[in-house]
């Protein structure tokens, strides 16, 4: 029997984060590639410091003839990027950084296998649902990630010009009979412009938005509050820190409320099951608790590089369901192809989709117009069903 009474912790990252810059300049090179040849192979990873921005990785076209043109437009779509999160610091400017781009051509015998319809590597992913948030999300994730969103919309609709891109939220929630009641504990660091301001200063610019955003009697007279504790945040972003790709693997994901496989997503394209099986398994996760199956799900699979079926499927309800999960696992067998072409058409995977993923998590999202965040949608309940 899973507990019922604890306190679990999460932690999210702004946009302005140097990592997380990182993964959404690699996410916007693998849109604009996208953008215009849908079938588009691409592994690209970013490294940002001081002044500096170093792209690299491989790209395989339908034409690689048009390869030479597309490497012309990196530097600016990174600009671009930096441009949009907001850096005009004096040693990190989007306007004067130098970009440095080693995309190459994708190896052959990486390819080979892709080609095939196999899966672009080895690996395991797994998806994730709970019943704790209308989302389907674990709450300290899902809740630290809303807070440096809204604080990033305060920042750049020009409510809060005070604030600059650069954040950390952390969250600890406390759970009575499985459920999350108080917040005991609420860490937030968040880059400013006056090196004059206190952290009490901070804290009177981002409390209201947190109140707003977390739910009334979460927080308590009990509730710790830690905003910008070391005190002056005005150096950030990568001249603070050095970012890179694929770092902040669990803030993507679910917080480390459940597995993760150990593969990034974000400049990877959707032949890479890292990415697009880990969406896969979410959404079936999902799926799952929606249609009433168990009120916790996990879902893992793995795969062989060039092999196109799933080599195991796993679930795990921790003791919510009634339906042995042997059964949930050949539901989800028999309601989705779960090969990586059958994932990216299912779930219209080969769009320019993937920078707005980047920042504030995978997961939890709501489904766009566009097909963005396709794997949130709860289309497959049903199906789900009847197979049991």
């Amino acid at each position: 029997m899973a507990r019922q009474n604890y306190v679990f912790t999460s932690e999210s990252v702004s946009e302005g984060h140097p990592d997380k810059l990182c993964d959404q300049i690699s996410d916007a090179v693998l849109d604009a590639l996208l953008a215009e040849d849908p079938a588009a192979r691409v592994a690209c990873e970013t490294f940002a410091t001081t002044g500096t921005v170093v792209i690299g990785g491989e790209i395989g076209l339908t034409d690689q003839k048009k390869l030479g043109e597309y490497m012309g437009r990196i530097g600016q779509i990174a600009r671009d990027t930096i441009h949009d999160i907001g850096y005009e610091q004096e040693k990190f400017h989007w306007n004067t950084c130098h970009v440095h781009n080693y995309l190459h051509e994708q190896s052959a015998h990486i390819s080979q296998g892709v080609d095939r319809d196999g899966a672009g590597d080895q690996g395991i992913m797994f998806g994730y649902a709970v019943d704790e948030t209308p989302e389907l999300m674990p709450a300290p994730i899902q809740y630290a990630h809303a807070i440096l969103r809204r604080l990033a919309e305060a920042r750049k609709s020009g409510a809060e010009p005070m604030l600059g891109p650069d954040a950390k939220s952390q969250l600890s929630l406390r759970y009575e009979n499985g459920k999350p009641v108080e917040v005991t504990s609420l860490v937030l660091s968040h880059q400013h412009k006056d090196i004059a301001q206190t952290s009490d200063d901070i804290r009177a610019i981002v409390e209201p938005y947190i109140r707003e955003v977390l739910p009334a009697d979460w927080l308590t007279e009990r509730t710790e509050w830690w905003v910008n504790p070391t005190g002056t945040f005005v150096i950030g972003g990568p001249d603070g820190d050095a970012g890179l790709t694929g770092r902040k693997i669990i803030v993507d994901t679910y917080g480390g409320a459940a597995p993760h496989g150990g593969g990034a997503f974000s400049g990877k394209d959707p032949t890479k099951v890292d990415r697009s099986a880990a969406y896969a398994a979410r959404y079936l996760a999902k799926n799952v608790v929606a249609a009433g199956l168990a009120k916790r799900c996990v879902i893992q699979l793995s795969y062989a590089i060039g092999v196109a079926k799933p080599l195991s499927i796993y679930a795990d309800t921790f003791g919510t369901s009634e339906i042995p999960e042997a059964e949930i696992e050949r539901a989800v067998s028999r309601a989705m192809d779960l090969t990586p072409r059958g994932i990216r058409e299912h779930l219209d995977l080969c769009k320019p989709i993937y920078r707005r993923t980047a920042a504030y998590g995978h997961f939890g999202r709501a489904p766009e117009a566009d097909g963005g965040f396709s794997w949130e949608r709860t289309d497959l309940a049903d199906a789900l069903k009847r197979e049991l």
